[in-house]
């Protein structure tokens, strides 16, 4: 089962309050829905892929409404070969229509009433429903986020990504071959969808997955960031015996200053050490305290002695 299918089942599976079943049955009707005119009068047809959406459309009708309602079961012989499950609504359509404010005296509407959204609780009930019509949210598993809803209408796309900025989610927008599809791609925003559409048990799978990818990722980080300071640390090193040779080669060590004979014994005894492992063995041979800039220091009188009998050469 593919996470979106889990977030669906979920979302399908909430109790509602009257105003809110209304505000998610019109984002299902609005989305999967089509009038049909026979010789039987104006029927809702309403068609979807996700079982569990086709079970909710099913129910709330019923409950609702108590109309009599047809439910067919096809299969799709090309791509994926999904079931597709159609409802037909054939009485009461045209009432089903002007109570969720589709249908109004200035024809059909492609987005809700602001009333129908005014409340809080109910533009969240909204968004579900959007959801469940035509919703996907990558597997938290996977190394990209990304959570989007498509409709074939532009205006009720600008509507939810509206809506959805309402909830600071600010979704953007992009058109895809004949679909609008409003789209959220940072972790914490697709977080905030699921905590806003009810789906609470997929939140806390995403989060879980999510703080434990961002956890790998900073160990990977932090790894990489130690193994290139070694890496930096051995060159610099090798660099630096390079230069005691010379001053061995052209003069001997013993003609350095004491403290200097002590950071060139400490870089041939810890060939690969980092400034501060030079420190602390001058400090423990030695007993001299010296900071890591002054280790620094000294490492650079080194290297100039080395460069000017290079110069002679």
């Amino acid at each position: 089962m593919s996470f979106t299918t889990e977030v669906k089942a979920e979302i399908a599976g909430n109790e509602l309050h009257a105003c809110c079943k209304k505000a998610e049955l019109t984002a299902l009707i609005q989305m999967c829905a089509t009038m049909n005119f026979t010789s039987e009068g104006m029927q809702i047809h309403v068609q979807t892929e996700n079982a569990n959406t086709a079970k909710r459309i099913f129910k709330m009708l019923k409950e609702m409404y108590q109309v009599d309602t047809q439910l067919s079961v096809l299969k799709k012989m090309k791509l994926k070969k999904n079931n597709v499950y159609m409802i037909r609504v054939k009485n009461k359509a045209m009432e089903i229509l002007r109570d969720l404010e589709i249908l109004t005296d200035d024809g059909l509407q492609e987005h809700p009433s602001a009333k129908m959204v005014r409340k809080e609780c109910c533009a969240r009930a909204y968004l579900a429903g959007a959801f469940l019509a035509g919703g996907s949210v990558n597997s938290p598993n996977k190394s990209n986020y990304h959570l989007e809803i498509s409709t074939t209408s532009l205006s009720l796309a600008k509507f939810i990504q509206k809506l959805m900025l309402r909830f600071d989610m600010p979704a953007k927008y992009i058109k895809r071959r004949n679909q609008e599809v409003v789209y959220l791609k940072a972790s914490d925003k697709i977080g905030d969808f699921l905590r806003c559409i009810g789906a609470s048990d997929a939140l806390f799978a995403f989060e879980d997955s999510r703080i434990q990818r961002d956890f790998m990722n900073s160990l990977t980080r932090l790894d990489n960031c130690e193994l290139a300071n070694e890496m930096k640390s051995m060159a610099a090193g090798k660099k630096q015996l390079e230069d005691i040779e010379w001053i061995e080669n052209y003069q001997g060590i013993d003609s350095l200053p004491e403290k200097l004979q002590h950071v060139v014994n400490a870089r041939k005894q810890l060939p690969e050490a980092s400034l501060v492992e030079l420190c602390e063995f001058c400090e423990q041979e030695y007993g001299e305290s010296i900071s890591k800039s002054g280790m620094k220091h000294r490492l650079a009188k080194i290297k100039d002695m080395a460069e000017q009998y290079r110069s002679k050469v």
